[in-house]
């Protein structure tokens, strides 16, 4: 049967066609793989540092073409992060272990210890909480510290003692304990030079004096009961050095504040972010010393906030390698890859012009034909056989005769289709002959 004939230039516009379309798709299933993904982030404190580093992360990681990148949603504390977090408004937040709603978090990594600091004027004489008595406490971020009021209020039965707790601005606080509207300050923070110097310039104090440090003994206890604390040691003149303040290794209460992610975020993208941040926080931390608290979470099964899949993977090296991840692709590409060669090759036995067959497969053809006429039974196969004939003839017209071999070529071939004709014009008659003898008989 002869090929589909369709012209030239319409061959080449549909397999050209075809090509861009595949090469669009794979263009376009490429630039979508390699998309960074952006996340959301709830992020906020009440003297912005936390929001402040986030975005010196947020911008390396744009710099450096990382897979992960963060868009910042502003909160005034960590207490709304958690509230914008347990809600599903955001992916990831920035919270503090003992604020909030953090039943659907995951851990990526910890930012930052935060130390519970219970500070009195110098000249106080009193050394733990339990020797607090009918005193008021002014509490800075008092909203975000109310667990911690809480767990010290039932610790040491302060509500009986007549201790109570007094939300307190940090502009505020001085002023308060200069008029002793308060007698003592408890504060929440990171143990770096920038907030204790703003510690220290809460109380007046001379070179031989300053603040008191409240202990709290009963942290391990504490601790136990609550697993978002952590029992910690305040280091020997951590606030300042001569004299020492603390005189001694002072027993306090320590949280963490914590990057977590959704549990429904992929493990694959959580490890890219883990990473990422990592990164960032190593060419960075010269600039924002405060990024060296950065560590990974606890990656224990009991651990208070469990770590997200992704994140342990990469903490634990674990993580699938390009070879475990790609390996089947990489098997299959060959068989791939020996599809697409087929592919193309029909491609362009499609674009080409028709082969034409040579002068001797023509004349092999039709040579071939001749016992087909001499065995045919019915005029049905003798007309089959005139149209072969006509498609050879058809076909090496097509062709350019050139040469005194191609004239003797074509004129054989005219011979040898004559010669069929002849055998083909006989055998019609004999089937005539045998058709009327038998209607005869």
């Amino acid at each position: 049967m002869d090929a589909i004939r369709l012209p030239a230039w319409l061959r080449i516009t549909l397999v050209a066609g075809v090509a861009l379309l595949v090469g669009g798709a794979s263009l376009i299933a490429y630039r979508w793989y390699t998309m960074p993904t952006t996340l959301t982030v709830a992020v906020g404190s009440l003297d912005g540092e936390a929001t402040k580093l986030v975005s010196a992360i947020a911008g390396k990681l744009g710099q450096s073409g990382a897979p992960v990148r963060l868009n910042i949603v502003h909160t005034i504390g960590p207490l709304e992060s958690a509230k914008e977090f347990a809600a599903g408004k955001v992916d990831l937040a920035v919270v503090r272990g003992d604020v909030g709603d953090l039943s659907q978090a995951q851990a990526v990594m910890v930012l930052a210890h935060a130390v519970a600091l219970l500070v009195a004027p110098p000249g106080a004489s009193i050394s733990d909480v339990s020797e607090l008595k009918r005193a008021t406490i002014g509490v800075i971020g008092g909203e975000a510290n109310q667990k911690l009021i809480k767990v010290l209020t039932d610790e040491y039965d302060l509500a009986r003692a007549g201790v109570t707790f007094k939300d307190i601005a940090p502009a505020d606080a001085r002023r308060a304990l200069e008029a002793k509207e308060v007698r003592a300050i408890l504060v929440v923070i990171p143990l770096t030079e920038k907030y204790l110097a703003l510690l220290r310039g809460l109380f007046a104090h001379g070179a031989k004096t300053g603040p008191v440090m409240i202990a709290v003994e009963s942290a391990g206890a504490i601790a136990e009961k609550e697993s978002a604390y952590e029992s910690f040691d305040v280091p020997k003149g951590t606030v300042r050095g001569a004299p020492p303040i603390p005189s001694d290794d002072l027993t306090t209460l320590r949280t963490s504040f914590y990057l977590v992610a959704q549990k429904k975020l992929g493990a694959d993208l959580i490890g890219d972010l883990a990473e990422s941040v990592m990164k960032a926080r190593r060419d960075l931390l010269a600039e924002l010393p405060m990024l060296g608290q950065i560590t990974a979470p606890d990656t224990a099964a009991d651990a208070y906030l469990p770590v997200h899949p992704g994140a342990a993977a990469f903490y634990d090296g674990t993580r699938e390698s390009f070879l475990d991840k790609w390996g089947n692709a990489i098997f299959l590409a060959p068989m791939i890859a020996g599809a697409l060669a087929s592919i193309l090759a029909a491609a362009w036995k499609f674009v080409r012009p028709v082969e034409l067959k040579s002068r001797q497969e023509a004349l092999d053809e039709l040579y071939a034909l001749g016992p087909r006429i001499r065995m045919s039974e019915q005029a049905a196969e003798l007309d089959e056989i005139e149209r072969e004939i006509d498609r050879v003839l058809r076909i090496q017209r097509n062709g350019d005769a050139a040469g005194e071999n191609a004239e003797r070529h074509v004129t054989a071939v005219n011979v040898a289709a004559h010669r069929l004709e002849n055998l083909i014009h006989d055998r019609r008659l004999h089937l005539a002959s045998r058709q009327g003898g038998n209607s005869q008989g």
